[in-house]
């Protein structure tokens, strides 16, 4: 993608400038500026983004991707510069509908830097994916990018026909909520990418946060046993009405789930299985 390739150039101009004033870049902890999207792989793309549009009161952008479209749902206005977080619907292509990758976004992102420096820690990371994406020790997905980043410019507004506008006006991604198989492994990995100075303590349910920049988190929980996954994501929106949304998730066949102790929370699984959070942004 054309995002990709300036991110990476930009990354080695970077790189190249300082290593010629005789100046190493940090490449990590990454100097980060929080979390900017996330992608969900699904059976049907655009039934999914029928489902969102009915949530969330954003613009819905879509871009062909070989045989098949790509949606996306804005977490925010769209402004010039196309800086704004983003909820990615891809096909499943036969794989199960899951959380796919997060995307961070850092002020330098050194492609080469990243390598050598996971490797030299005893990750064994050589490169980036394909999608530019970097596995933890479980092989959950991380994407990195700099500023500018945001919407692709291939993402047009799309013209899928969607019943009733959403209900929930947008403001970002609020946390990802990723399940690993052991704390002890994954701890030493995220403490070199994101630094100890944004770990917080293990809370009631034994998860660690990493607190990231615009208010955005990523919680860590151990489940031994279990498949490691990105077990949920949660959306920033404006305050909303509880019933009002509950009876919208209920009409689309979307299943609510247990209430959480916070009155500003609702979560459901989409019509893919896959849970989502919404909470009112602080």
């Amino acid at each position: 993608m054309r995002r990709s390739f300036l991110v990476v150039m930009m990354a080695a101009a970077i790189s190249v400038g300082a290593i010629a004033q005789g100046v190493t870049p940090k490449t990590l902890p990454l100097d980060n500026l929080g979390l900017e999207h996330l992608d969900i792989v699904v059976p049907d793309p655009a039934a999914s983004a029928r489902f969102y549009a009915r949530i969330f009161k954003s613009a819905l952008h879509q871009q062909p991707v070989r045989d098949t479209v790509r949606y996306f749902v804005l977490l925010g206005d769209l402004p010039a510069d196309r800086q704004v977080g983003y909820v990615a619907i891809g096909a499943a292509n036969g794989r199960a509908p899951a959380i796919g990758h997060y995307c961070v976004l850092a002020k330098v992102y050194d492609r080469a830097g990243m390598a050598s420096a996971l490797q030299a820690a005893g990750f064994g990371v050589a490169a980036a994916g394909p999608t530019g994406t970097w596995p933890d020790p479980d092989r959950l997905e991380l994407q990195l990018f700099q500023p500018p980043a945001g919407l692709v410019t291939a993402a047009v507004p799309s013209p899928l026909p969607v019943d009733n506008g959403g209900l929930l006006s947008p403001r970002g991604v609020d946390h990802m909520l990723l399940r690993v198989s052991s704390l002890e492994k994954s701890l030493p990995y995220y403490r070199l990418m994101y630094g100890t100075a944004v770990e917080r303590p293990r809370d009631s349910n034994g998860r660690v946060t990493f607190q990231l920049e615009h208010n955005t988190r990523l919680l860590l929980e151990e489940a031994p046993g279990q498949a490691p996954t990105i077990a949920h994501y949660a959306i920033k929106v404006a305050p909303f009405d509880r019933g009002v949304l509950q009876a919208r998730l209920k009409d689309i066949g979307a299943q609510v789930l247990p209430a959480t102790d916070e009155p500003d929370v609702v979560r459901f699984a989409d019509n893919n299985g896959i849970i989502v959070e919404v909470r009112v942004a602080q």
